[in-house]
């Protein structure tokens, strides 16, 4: 059991790793970001990065900017009952910018 939660935890890591490097080459290339926004599936396999989609979804890349902030909501489990769901809601609301451990050279922090 600890050898698959080691596993797990070095997939996501592993994968953490490159979704970061993907996004500096975005910022640093216009190229690369236009990639991403237009064809995220393919751009992020081309970049080794390991997607698996359920049959018949789809994958869209967003943006934010100085202005606009995505905050996505996920689909709804539908294995949870309203109850199950009630016990594990948390109000928790964290920082998921790239500047969220040091202040943000790019962009106003939200932070403050």
């Amino acid at each position: 059991m600890a050898d698959q939660e080691e596993q797990a935890r070095k997939k996501m890591e592993e994968h953490a790793k490159k979704m970061g490097q993907l996004t500096a080459k975005a910022w640093a290339d216009e190229n690369v970001k236009k990639k991403l926004l237009s064809d995220p599936a393919a751009t992020l396999k081309a970049e080794g990065v390991d997607l698996t989609l359920p049959s018949g979804a789809s994958l869209k890349a967003v943006e934010d900017t100085e202005k606009l902030f995505h905050f996505v909501i996920p689909a709804k489990p539908t294995d949870l009952s309203d109850e199950d769901l009630e016990k594990v809601a948390g109000g928790v609301i964290g920082c998921v910018r790239p500047c969220a451990t040091q202040p943000c050279a790019t962009q106003p922090c939200i932070r403050q």
